[in-house]
C-alpha cells in the first residue's frame, strides 16, 4: 500500500482528475455539491499518497490513506463516466 508503484497510481490518478476538474468543467457540473467534495477530497488524499508524505497521527493517517484515496477518486471517475453514458 505503501510501495512506489502504489505511489505512483495515487499521483497519477489524482494528476488526471484534478486536470479534469480544472480544465474541463463541464464533466462535474452535473454533480452535486457533495459528491464533488467527496471526489476533491479523493484527489487531495492521492496526492498526499502520491508524494510519498505519511502522516504520523493516526487521525491524519485514516484521512489521507492511499484507500480512501482510491475509493473516492474512483467514485469521482464512475459518476464522470456514468454522466457521459459509459456505464
Amino acid at each position: 500500500m505503501y510501495s512506489t508503484p502504489a505511489r505512483i497510481f495515487s499521483f497519477i490518478l489524482a494528476s488526471v482528475l484534478a486536470m479534469l476538474v480544472t480544465f474541463y468543467p463541464p464533466a462535474v457540473s452535473a454533480m452535486q455539491h457533495g459528491v464533488i467534495t467527496l471526489v476533491i477530497w479523493g484527489v487531495c488524499a492521492g496526492f498526499v499518497h502520491g508524494v510519498g508524505f505519511d502522516p504520523e497521527n493516526r487521525y491524519w493517517r485514516a484521512i489521507f490513506s492511499p484507500i480512501v484515496a482510491w475509493c473516492l477518486m474512483g467514485f469521482g471517475l464512475f459518476r464522470i463516466g456514468a454522466g457521459y453514458g459509459l456505464f
